[in-house]
């Protein structure tokens, strides 16, 4: 057993769509608990730089350029980073984009980017994953989920739609591989000020809203969501599984 429960020495970690932002700061957070990680992402160049910050930090970082929409691609990553780098003990599926935009105009193509970039792609990427992870007998998967997986606004339904669908495919991922010794769980951040959300953060009106029915009255920060990643892939969550952690600042708490 490792010293401390949150100890993650010794465990190469995976996380999807992580050359910036949320994905970025979830790998930074496991890299410091001790873990070795992959960083993934289409863009090639975009993940040199990343995994560049993070080895200045003095982190053991990899990179894996590959379309997480893509069932077998994405299966041939996975077989090539356990036979190269080692095995994967901890998968965090973040790979996500959305779309805003009125429901009656949604264009076919926007719905099922979105679909596809942010459900069929933990379905994707947690197969190929789960099967060494079965074989082992052992893993942690770590869903990005979403305050819009238990709440929605106007104008993004397609990224509601999909973020519920992770939430329940994070629950019946874990009910059908606990007993594998695999515990499955989701994060759900809130409002996390990145330079994606930096737009929504200028906007007097909406970042007003923001912090009106936000309870802890500020945008979260990536660092915010550290110990909370951490928790889940760590073996102090060895009897959690199946479960969605808010960390929003009290936003989904509030009516």
């Amino acid at each position: 057993m490792p010293a401390s429960p949150f100890d993650l020495a010794g465990s190469l970690a995976l996380i999807t769509g992580s050359s910036r932002g949320l994905g970025l700061g979830m790998a930074r957070a496991l890299a410091g608990a001790g873990a070795a990680v992959v960083l993934n992402a289409r863009d090639a160049e975009a993940l040199k730089v990343a995994a560049e910050a993070l080895s200045a930090e003095g982190h053991t970082v990899h990179t894996a350029a590959f379309d997480v929409t893509d069932h077998a691609a994405a299966s041939e990553a996975v077989s090539r980073i356990e036979t190269e780098i080692g095995a994967i003990g901890i998968l965090f599926n973040n790979a996500g984009v959305n779309i805003r935009g009125p429901l009656a105009d949604m264009g076919v193509a926007d719905w099922s980017t979105v679909l596809a970039t942010n459900l069929d792609s933990v379905f994707h990427v947690s197969q190929a994953v789960g099967q060494g992870m079965i074989a082992r007998g052992r893993g942690k998967i770590v869903n990005t989920c979403s305050l819009m997986s238990r709440v929605a606004r106007a104008g993004v339904a397609p990224y509601a739609a999909s973020k519920g669908g992770a939430m329940m495919l994070t629950k019946a991922m874990a009910v059908e591989w606990a007993a594998h010794n695999i515990q499955v769980n989701g994060i759900a951040p809130g409002y996390i000020r990145t330079e994606l959300t930096e737009p929504l953060v200028r906007d007097a009106a909406f970042s007003q809203w923001v912090l009106s029915r936000t309870p802890a009255g500020r945008w979260g920060e990536p660092a915010d969501l550290a110990g909370a990643v951490v928790f889940l892939a760590s073996p102090a969550s060895d009897f959690v599984t199946g479960h969605i952690l808010y960390v929003d600042g009290g936003f989904t708490a509030q009516a």
